[in-house]
């Protein structure tokens, strides 16, 4: 990750999706890694806006009014920051 980018999420209080509690309403900072292609096709993408509805194995969010469950594995690639 370049160090510039790295500093903005530090700043930003970034998080993995798997971190951020049930209920938080979260903006989508980074997805990494080959399986986020599939998520960005969907429009699960950069700085959109999702809220967390459930964790467990497979985590449910809230995405432009479309419910969209994932998987743990994939929730660790999902950097967020809380919407304030």
């Amino acid at each position: 990750m370049p160090r510039a980018l790295a500093n903005d999420l530090a700043a930003d209080s970034a998080m993995t999706l798997n971190q951020a509690s049930v209920g938080c309403d979260l903006q989508i900072k980074l997805l990494s890694g080959p399986s986020c292609d599939r998520l960005r096709d969907l429009g699960f993408c950069e700085q959109i806006q999702v809220r967390k509805l459930s964790g467990g194995r497979n985590l449910i969010c809230s995405v432009c009014g479309t419910r969209m469950a994932i998987s743990r594995e994939l929730a660790e690639q999902v950097l967020v920051a809380p919407v304030s």
